[in-house]
């Protein structure tokens, strides 16, 4: 039966549904952007880890392909932060693969002899290309790389394309290193906005964590004025719906729900794609292990499912956190506000109720900071904090359960 129609559901890191629900504002957004004839507003699309974000950015390619734009990019890693001339050979690196598909000409070759004809040679734009174009160009760093990307521009015209977008994932680890002297994110924004104010429509796009946006105005401050910033967030009821039917509805599809079973699953999901994915797969094969035995399914087994999600996606990141640390996350789990943001004074107020021994104030920052550099927090640009991961209230008040 399964070799006939294979498990539909796809709970991977970037990995595309079958269906792609809702969406489709920022899909607007983006086509917008997409629109401007002098682009003035670049694009950052950030979220919590689980909510598409991958999965978006890899829709909008085929979008501002069919609007005439060319289209580079890549995952950032830590290692492009390391200096500013590593951020550099990232993006000649990606741009050298469409820019190979142009040509320059080259100065003409010695005469032969008498009568000899002076041939000119079209040399493909490929990556040694840009790199010697780098090289040759004195200045800074980022004049270097204002003399490659304006090359790009001239290829952008031969291709009558309406421009170039720089589309880079996990931008979050994109950072200035002053201790250092060097500033790869700064030389990233100071390069585009230059080429943008001289009307080359060369776009970026960074995707990453919420992180992201305040380490943008950091850098810069005219990055409020540089980007438009979608927060994606989880799903809408009738979206998170037809996340789970949509694929079931194939007529080769063996399993199918009833309605109390998809709301139990919208409920335990939260709405939040990844974890729609998660119970969704297991669910399926439950369902089609059940008619091979010839048991129709009873009920959906969710303390079990939530069991595994537990073990395989939130138990990781629970052991990165010391003692203490998981004292404090504990406090938070407790606030009624645990889903939405809380403050170090909220924090510090609900530790004397709950424990013995209560956070002060410089404790409760230093152990903060401390989350936020290991993926579990992060703070927002008014000062507050929210959890990083998705649901992880929820995970952390189950642990308590099978502490007692």
């Amino acid at each position: 039966m399964s070799s006939i129609f294979q498990n539909p559901f796809r709970p991977g890191a970037g990995h595309p549904p079958p269906y792609l629900a809702g969406r489709g504002d920022e899909r607007k957004e983006f086509e917008k952007l997409l629109d401007q004839e002098v682009v003035l507003q670049n694009l950052v699309l950030t979220g919590l880890r689980g909510v598409g974000k991958t999965v978006l950015l890899d829709t909008f390619k085929p979008v501002a392909l069919a609007k005439g734009w060319l289209w580079v990019g890549a995952d950032l890693s830590e290692s492009t932060s390391i200096s500013e001339e590593a951020i550099a050979i990232r993006l000649m690196t990606d741009l050298a693969v469409i820019t190979r598909g142009f040509t320059r000409p080259t100065a003409p070759g010695k005469t032969l002899g008498f009568g000899a004809t002076r041939t000119k040679i079209d040399t493909p734009i490929t990556y040694e290309v840009l790199r010697k174009i780098y090289e040759d160009t004195p200045g800074l760093v980022a004049d270097k790389l204002k003399a490659v990307l304006e090359l790009a521009w001239q290829c952008v015209g031969v291709a009558k394309s309406h421009g170039i977008v720089f589309a880079y994932d996990e931008a979050q680890n994109l950072s200035d290193q002053a201790s250092r002297d060097q500033f790869p994110l700064s030389l990233l924004l100071d390069v585009f906005q230059s080429v943008q104010k001289k009307g080359m429509r060369l776009m970026l796009v960074l995707v990453g964590l919420p992180t992201l946006f305040p380490k943008l105005v950091e850098a810069r401050t005219f990055s409020e004025r540089m980007f438009r910033v979608l927060f994606l967030t989880r799903l809408e009821d009738p979206d998170s719906e037809d996340a789970i039917r949509k694929p079931m509805e194939h007529p080769k599809c063996p399993a199918q729900l009833d309605a109390a079973s998809v709301k139990l699953i919208v409920k335990t999901s939260g709405g939040y794609p990844y974890f729609i994915q998660f119970i969704c797969r297991e669910v399926f094969d439950i369902i089609v292990s059940d008619m091979r035995r010839g048991a129709p399914t009873s009920r959906i087994p969710v303390q079990e499912i939530v069991g595994k999600l537990d073990t395989d996606f939130f138990a990781g990141r629970w052991a990165r956190a010391t003692d203490r640390q998981r004292d404090l996350l504990i406090v938070v789990a407790r606030l009624e506000s645990h889903d939405d943001e809380f403050t170090v004074q909220e924090i510090v107020e609900k530790s004397k109720e709950v424990l013995d021994k209560p956070f002060s104030s410089s404790h409760t920052n230093q152990i903060l900071a401390a989350l936020a550099g290991a993926g579990l927090v992060y703070k927002n640009r008014h000062g507050r904090y929210s959890f990083a991961v998705p649901l992880f209230g929820e995970f952390i008040l189950r642990q308590l359960e099978e502490m007692r």
